[in-house]
């Protein structure tokens, strides 16, 4: 089968490998009609996540047709339509049993590796380096799905691919990055990042009850698009003082909660900003934390800052003191993707949102490492990209 590959930095090829085949009486092996490259991806394209090797299958939004299942599967059956979540669950530990799902604590057969660098492991995660499992991800003709009755959601057939695609990662992440900010009525959330998951930070923020949404970034297109959702916008490179400007649109106080949707790769202007891309570039950083840094000064007291943005590694120069002072509250990690699926189903199947807006590239899989290139290079336009099996 065809399957797009990570070769090394900046290379993703297309190979042809070996079908996956069932492994465990819990498995499935499910044809991929859609998939998409995340903004996480990039990461692994750009070189910033460890433990990876050259033929790695990537991608972490997929969905498909089951097409052969293991002895104990109950829940899914041939030719039944699914979504499969970025994160692998095992459904019977205790965080999952607590829908934990990102947390589980028997789907990494590396979680030592985890445990060394974190302190302790959570899930696998599909096509994301061999420190979250070695799975073989779903940017590919074919994907095995293990525990498939926990990792999973059945869709209608009726329902187009690219209206349910994105509940496998980006708009459970926006909507849990917004539900961590414990919106209440009236008021204003701020989101670096304007991306796929900012968009759907934005969205959620509105259907959790935001009254105004921020968002924030550099790329005119992403800005475009967030206006079209109803949020104010700043554009950072016409600001010079991105903090002020923040103070003076919410009368003095800051943000009731900011959203960090960018995570290591930021981008800025400012000295600290410089000094990141200078230590990252010689492999004296893991990360750039610069939209960190800023939600966290600019959030009100006694705000909240959530995280859905990636990190990696160990921040430098992150003002702990101003969210000490503050009394902030700091709510991060992978989503629990499992526990959002179907009330987010519900909702595009009640016509409250229909996530396909932020789609804008249709490839095919051959045409996956220009595609690559593409998102990586030209953020302006290309927001997000899906890739069409058939």
């Amino acid at each position: 089968m065809k399957a797009l590959c990570w070769q090394g930095k900046h290379d993703v090829q297309v190979k042809n490998v070996y079908e996956p085949k069932i492994l465990n009486p819990k498995d499935a092996i499910i044809k991929v009609t859609t998939a998409a490259i995340c903004g996480s991806d990039l990461h692994l394209y750009d070189g910033y996540i460890p433990t990876m090797k050259k033929g790695d299958i990537l991608g972490h939004e997929t969905m498909g047709e089951v097409v052969e299942i293991g002895s104990q599967v109950k829940k899914v059956k041939a030719g039944d339509k699914i979504v499969i979540p970025f994160d692998i669950a095992c459904g019977s530990c205790h965080h999952c049993k607590v829908e934990e799902y990102s947390a589980c604590d028997n789907t990494n057969p590396n979680a030592i590796m985890a445990d060394k660098l974190y302190g302790f492991s959570g899930a696998a995660l599909f096509g994301y380096s061999h420190l979250y499992g070695g799975y073989a991800g779903g940017q590919a003709e074919y994907i095995r799905v293990p525990y498939v009755d926990t990792n999973s959601l059945l869709v209608p057939r009726s329902i187009e691919d690219e209206k349910v695609l994105f509940l496998s990662d980006i708009f459970p992440t926006g909507y849990m990055a917004a539900e961590n900010c414990n919106i209440k009525p009236g008021d204003t959330v701020a989101v670096w990042g304007a991306g796929p998951v900012g968009q759907m930070a934005i969205k959620s923020a509105f259907l959790l009850g935001a009254e105004r949404v921020i968002a924030i970034d550099h790329y005119e297109g992403r800005l475009e698009m967030a206006r079209r959702s109803g949020a104010e916008t700043i554009n950072f490179n016409e600001e010079d003082e991105l903090f002020d400007e923040l103070k003076y649109r919410t009368g003095g106080c800051g943000p009731d909660s900011c959203i960090d949707a960018v995570g290591l790769e930021a981008h800025g202007h400012s000295f600290v900003a410089s000094m990141d891309r200078v230590k990252a570039a010689v492999g004296l950083a893991t990360d750039r934390p610069n939209a960190l840094r800023q939600a966290l000064q600019a959030c009100r007291k006694c705000g909240t800052v959530s995280i859905p943005g990636v990190y990696g590694g160990f921040l430098d120069k992150i003002p702990f003191g101003a969210a000490f002072a503050k009394g902030l509250t700091l709510k991060m990690g992978q989503t629990h993707t499992q526990r959002y699926m179907q009330p987010l189903l519900e909702r595009i199947l009640n016509d409250e949102i229909d996530p396909s807006f932020v789609i804008s590239h249709r490839v095919k899989i051959d045409e996956g490492p220009e595609a690559y290139r593409s998102f990586n290079n030209e953020k302006d336009e290309c927001i997000k990209v899906i890739i069409k099996m058939n």
